[in-house]
């Protein structure tokens, strides 16, 4: 019997990523992984035992690729002002689309779909999601416009921020037109302003 040849690990995990946040999680067929991370069938079942343990890889990579340097932007202490970093990060998404874009965000495409029935899956997404949630309420806290709420009306707002991070993203990916996405973040504008 022919052994299946060797190949690098992460090479292969970083061209599946590509392929599921092209795809999605379900649409990702055999096929699809194998022939965009150029592996045979053999290969990929010695080395990742299942699609979703290799979907499981994938987000752990996605997290330290995309995730935490989002963090890291609502986070950066070097900007004062945290209701800044919080519309400078917006524009990013803003600028990605722009440029041609489209894929929006590997958790947010999970998010939308059923691979969310998974329980496993589930806790991944959402624990990226909460990441996320924090970081707008680290740069909540350092906003001057917002040092009259309470810290659990900031909560709250930084709630209302992911959740329009997530449909931002899912937008963008589902070809809305880039002055309907424009438009969410300009009104963005209105949360600070919120009644002392």
């Amino acid at each position: 019997m022919a052994r299946p040849r060797e190949f690098d690990i992460d090479e292969a995990t970083q061209k599946a990523l590509e392929v599921f946040w092209s795809k999605g999680y379900e649409n990702a067929s055999l096929p699809d992984l194998l022939d965009g991370m150029e592996i045979a069938r053999g290969s990929f079942y010695k080395a990742y035992d299942s699609k979703k343990s290799l979907f499981m890889k994938v987000l752990e990579i996605y997290d330290q690729e995309a995730v935490m340097p989002a963090v890291a932007i609502l986070s950066d202490a070097e900007v004062p002002d945290g209701w800044r970093r919080i519309m400078s990060f917006f524009q990013l998404i803003l600028s990605g689309v722009k440029n041609g874009d489209r894929r929006g965000c590997l958790v947010c495409t999970t998010a939308a779909g059923p691979a969310l029935h998974d329980p496993e899956i589930a806790r991944a997404i959402h624990s990226a999601l909460d990441k996320m949630r924090g970081g707008f309420e680290v740069a909540l806290n350092a906003s001057p416009q917002h040092a009259n709420l309470t810290q659990t009306e900031r909560t709250d707002l930084s709630n209302t921020l992911t959740m329009q991070y997530v449909g931002l993203r899912v937008l963008a990916r589902s070809q809305a037109p880039f002055g309907t996405l424009k438009q969410s973040i300009s009104g963005l504008t209105t949360l600070n302003t919120l009644p002392s």
